[in-house]
């Protein structure tokens, strides 16, 4: 066996040990010597990743690239509900994955925000695309531009991932603040393009 194959071998281990640890524990409590503890000599994991941080880090890249592959998959990309829809399903079928992705959006290690921006980017890029797909279904209010709505979007999303992730759910485990953001999104994005009242009475 080359010399690349065995690498690739082990670093395919060290990932799915760390993938473990980390969705299991999160950045926090999540250790190199509970990797260890699957077998792993420590060594060939320093000797791959420069640390705790780059191994979270590819940890977190290849759930994002999971997620879209997924989403993908299941033709979430062609309409809102449908993406959505993928959306909840890949976070119930992948909890590792689901937990390591909700941890960057809701409580993400401060001193990796860069890090984690970079690798949310392709994830938030095809948020854009859903979004604007939908807005080319609809006929915007008078007064309503195109930009007015996109900005929209994202101050809903960031207010969704600003309630879970502040104070008042400090005692709600990651995995229930997911499955909440996952249920309260595609009512908000009902409730922000098509309202909430009927009509006055």
């Amino acid at each position: 066996m080359k010399k690349s194959e065995k690498t690739e071998i082990t670093v395919s281990k060290i990932l799915e040990a760390a993938m473990t640890e980390f969705g299991k524990n999160g950045y926090a409590f999540g250790t190199i010597n509970n990797i260890c503890k699957s077998g792993i000599n420590k060594g060939l994991i320093y000797h791959n990743f420069d640390g705790k941080d780059a191994l979270y880090l590819t940890c977190l890249n290849r759930s994002c690239e999971k997620l879209l592959q997924y989403i993908e998959e299941q033709n979430g990309t062609d309409t809102l509900e449908g993406y959505t829809a993928a959306r909840l399903n890949f976070f119930q079928d992948y909890p590792n994955e689901a937990h390591l992705f909700f941890e960057a959006l809701l409580n993400p290690p401060a001193h990796l925000s860069k890090e984690i921006l970079q690798a949310l980017s392709k994830f938030n890029e095809l948020n854009d695309r859903i979004y604007s797909r939908t807005l080319d279904t609809l006929v915007l209010r008078e007064g309503v531009t195109r930009k007015d709505a996109v900005s929209y979007f994202h101050l809903m999303q960031l207010m969704l991932n600003g309630y879970l992730g502040s104070s008042s759910f400090q005692d709600t485990s990651l995995e229930k603040k997911a499955t909440m953001h996952e249920l309260i999104l595609p009512k908000l994005f009902d409730y922000m393009l098509y309202g909430i009242a009927k009509g006055e009475k």
